[in-house]
């Protein structure tokens, strides 16, 4: 029988809409060789995980593929994950495949980063301009 522990239930994942919009739009954006990661700290205990793979990355098959790494990574290393964030992943445009160890490496270092003050917070940047018609 699986370890329970290294589970991946439907309570650990970033599902509506509105989650997304919080998490975009409070959070703090921290990047990484293989991923931008988007955290928004929460009350509760845990990490929840929300994949944006773009079409930018090729078909279908290829997408769904990166989001299998991903979610799989997230599942290996939530147990020693610090922190209690809602995370959005989006991982970075390349040629090559992405390797589950990488991937693992990766979520481990952004949130270490993210836990010890790194990382650029959420919202829209406005330009001069933009202030100066919202007066």
């Amino acid at each position: 029988m699986a370890d329970c522990k290294f589970s991946f239930p439907r309570s650990a994942r970033l599902i509506r809409a509105y989650e997304f919009k919080r998490v975009y739009g409070r959070g703090r954006r921290i990047r990484g060789r293989a991923m931008t990661l988007v955290a928004y700290k929460r009350r509760s205990p845990g990490l929840r995980l929300g994949l944006s793979v773009s079409k930018d990355h090729g078909c279908a098959v290829r997408r769904n593929k990166i989001k299998r790494l991903l979610r799989e990574a997230f599942r290996l290393e939530r147990p020693a994950l610090p922190g209690r964030y809602d995370l959005i992943t989006i991982p970075t445009k390349r040629e090559g495949k992405y390797q589950l160890d990488e991937l693992r490496r990766e979520f481990i270092d952004l949130l270490q980063r993210l836990e010890s003050g790194g990382g650029r917070t959420g919202g829209r940047r406005s330009s001069p301009q933009t202030r100066r018609r919202q007066r």
